[in-house]
């Protein structure tokens, strides 16, 4: 019987880009867990800067969006370089529906659980509530950039909530507030992982994020800010709650490599979703057994 090995073995030297940025030349640690993987598979793959001007794009037989995480400030370039790269997964289409996270507004009304948010615009005026926590941030972002907690029952943290508010206005970026989700202080935010198989997207793994905002907004440069990760076993309500998501996409999105699906739980601990990362999420392969050589798999598999 042959194997998936075997398989995978007629893919000889085909060359594969695994996207990053210039802050990030040979990939973040964990995404280079599958260059042995994939050399295993007889696949070159390489790490490759997104705007590096003397890329020839149509020399790679696959392109794999990883970390091209300063593309923020510049989404409107970004959407318009993944259309001229003839072989992107995820696809251009998809790039430019998951990097503007109004997305959440029609998976809400596909019946989605969402975090509840306000919606501001650079003209829109907010008057904040007078207690409860809630975060602050951009609709175009990456890594937690430009986002912040704030306690609104305190006057100062009131105060700087309004003040980013208006900073991103004045940047002419959609604002979103949303309530705090307390639930993951405790229990944490579930990341559900999904890969490419022969029918379609398949559950791969799962991880436990801690709280990573602890408070206002600290307006640094840095890419992304740092997470604590430790392995989960999803429950079935996650599991459910996942599926859900993924069938909720738009009818024209493209098959997909990967798609990761963050929940945390409301208030009465139904899953809720915090965002669906299809763009370029970490994957988090170092974190479960297996999950880079179910990477390698599913990228062969895209190679024509």
């Amino acid at each position: 019987m042959t194997s998936e090995h075997d398989r995978t073995a007629t893919r000889a030297r085909a060359r594969v880009a695994l996207v990053t940025c210039a802050d990030l030349p040979e990939l973040e640690p964990d995404d280079q867990l599958v260059l042995a993987p994939l050399a295993a598979r007889g696949v070159v793959a390489e790490p490759v800067v997104w705007d590096a001007p003397d890329v020839d794009w149509g020399d790679y037989d696959l392109a794999v969006l990883r970390s091209p995480w300063d593309y923020v400030p510049r989404r409107d370039e970004f959407v318009a370089w993944a259309r001229r790269v003839p072989a992107l997964a995820n696809p251009a289409l998809t790039v430019r529906w998951n990097t503007d996270k109004r997305y959440l507004r029609e998976l809400a009304a596909a019946g989605v659980p969402t975090v509840p948010t306000d919606w501001l615009g650079a003209a829109d005026e907010w008057t904040p509530p007078e207690t409860g926590e809630y975060v602050v941030k951009p609709a175009v972002s990456a890594g937690s950039q430009d986002t912040g907690r704030y306690d609104l029952a305190d006057a100062d943290q009131r105060a700087l909530a309004v003040a980013h508010v208006a900073r991103l206005q004045a940047a002419d970026r959609l604002v979103m507030v949303q309530p705090y989700l307390d639930a993951v202080d405790t229990y944490g935010e579930t990341a559900l992982l999904f890969l490419a198989g022969p029918d379609g997207l398949e559950f791969s793994h799962a991880i436990r994020k801690g709280a990573m905002l602890t408070g206002p907004d600290a307006a640094t440069n840095s890419l992304y800010q740092p997470e604590k990760i430790t392995p989960r076993t999803p429950s079935d309500a996650e599991h459910a709650a996942a599926r859900q998501v993924l069938a909720a996409l738009p009818e024209d999105m493209e098959p997909l490599l990967y798609a990761r699906v963050d929940l945390i739980p409301g208030a009465d601990g139904t899953p809720i979703l915090v965002e669906l990362e299809l763009t370029e999420p970490s994957l988090f392969l170092g974190h479960a057994d297996g999950a880079a050589d179910r990477l390698a798999d599913a990228i062969v598999r895209r190679l024509p």
